[in-house]
């Protein structure tokens, strides 16, 4: 019987997700975050391939807005939910999935791509490349202490129901957005994700807490959403600080709210997952290598309109560099393209006759696209090519940003 792709029916949504399911193992999801992930999807932007009455292949997409270096807010597809049933393995079900979906991005007129992989070597064939990368840290708090800035011991803190202050902490995050490439402006409904709380995904933790941090008048200026779990040895108390979120664009603030943090009763660690590379945690904690940091990719970028996206983009340097870029998934972007951008912030990207400088895929412009990779290290791995002198350096500086691009939430 022949493969059959069509657009998500509302009333195919569970027969969709039962399958989505089994390509991630086979867990079945609560009962709440099952219908926390059915209120997210966007039935039109979802495909699924049918044998008969069997789902066997899905893919769907968000529609985000995307903050990238200069703080423009860009349309950006959040792919996800992407997965093929065991048993169709290698008939191109993926395949047919992803140039669908970049087909009708395209046609939306969303000029980036963005996902977060559960396998990252599956997506460099399609154009996407590592964009940003985060952090996991497992801190020692009865050997780390923090060196905090002056103003941090008048920043009040108080336990709130994190229900009730959701507003507040909102506005916290949209501040932050547009000041950080990666952070993703939080669509209708997108701001309940963080207060997801399901009993039986805690893992034997606390439920959801909530700690703000407020200016004198009482505005609340940063936020922490954590759990405790609890745990016991012979010698006594042996507790873990699971922290979900930390926001604050005062230092003060944010010192106050780690302090708390680390200061926990019956607690001998604090862990956090998701924060970003040039965290400044990491400049705060008395011994960095009590902290057991680890990196790894957490956004993957692709350009899907390439003349769009470039101009999207502020650069940290006047460019003018011609770029031979090869992307054979998607042939409109490939060719040679002029990219300038000068002192006043004018940028332009257009089809070029001219000599290349600089050769690369468009995986490679992906990853350099948010500053947080440059060309120059990509260039050292040889998959960027200078074919004039001095491009090279040029371009890297321009690409490059002054913060790491952060995604602060999966999707």
């Amino acid at each position: 019987m022949a493969l059959e792709m069509r657009v998500l029916r509302r009333d195919e949504w569970d027969v969709w997700f039962d399958h989505l399911e089994l390509a991630f193992g086979g867990v079945t999801e609560p009962a709440p975050s099952r219908e926390h992930f059915r209120s997210l999807t966007e039935p039109d932007r979802s495909l699924g391939v049918w044998d008969g009455e069997d789902c066997v292949g899905s893919a769907s997409a968000f529609g985000f807005r995307l903050s990238v270096p200069g703080g423009a807010l860009v349309p950006a597809s959040g792919v996800t939910m992407v997965g093929v049933a065991p048993t169709h393995r290698r008939r191109g079900v993926l395949r047919s999935l992803m140039r669908r979906q970049l087909d009708d991005i395209r046609t939306g007129e969303e000029p980036i791509a963005v996902l977060t992989a559960s396998e990252p070597e599956i997506y460099g064939r399609f154009g996407y490349g590592t964009a940003a990368y985060s952090l996991a840290v497992d801190i020692d708090t009865t050997r780390v202490r923090l060196s905090v800035p002056p103003g941090t011991d008048a920043v009040r803190l108080r336990l709130v129901d994190p229900e009730k202050s959701l507003a507040d902490c909102e506005r916290v995050y949209a501040g932050l957005v547009a000041a950080r490439p990666g952070m993703l402006a939080r669509q209708p409904g997108w701001e309940r994700d963080a207060l997801q709380d399901v009993p039986e995904l805690r893992g034997g933790a606390s439920p959801l807490k909530c700690v703000v941090a407020e200016d004198p008048d009482g505005g609340v200026i940063g936020y922490a959403r954590y759990r405790v779990k609890p745990d016991w040895e012979l010698i006594g108390s042996d507790g873990k600080v699971e922290v979900r979120e930390v926001h604050a664009p005062d230092p003060a603030a944010y010192a106050a709210l780690w302090r708390y943090l680390f200061e926990i009763d019956l607690t001998w660690h604090v862990r956090a997952y998701g924060r970003p590379v040039d965290d400044a945690l990491l400049h705060l904690v008395s011994d960095v290598r009590r902290c057991r940091v680890q990196q790894r990719d957490a956004l993957h970028l692709r350009l899907v309109d390439l003349p769009a996206a470039l101009e999207a983009r502020a650069y940290g340097a006047a460019v003018d560099v011609v770029l031979e870029v090869e992307d054979a998934f998607c042939p409109w972007n490939a060719g040679r393209w002029r990219l300038t951008a000068g002192a006043d912030g004018a940028v332009r990207c257009v089809r070029s006759q001219d000599p290349a400088d600089l050769a690369l895929s468009v995986r490679e412009l992906g990853s350099a696209y948010l500053g947080g990779v440059t060309l120059t290290s990509l260039a050292g791995a040889g998959r960027v090519r200078e074919l004039r002198a001095g491009a090279l350096r040029e371009a890297s500086r321009a690409f490059a940003g002054d913060v790491a691009p952060w995604l602060p939430h999966n999707f």
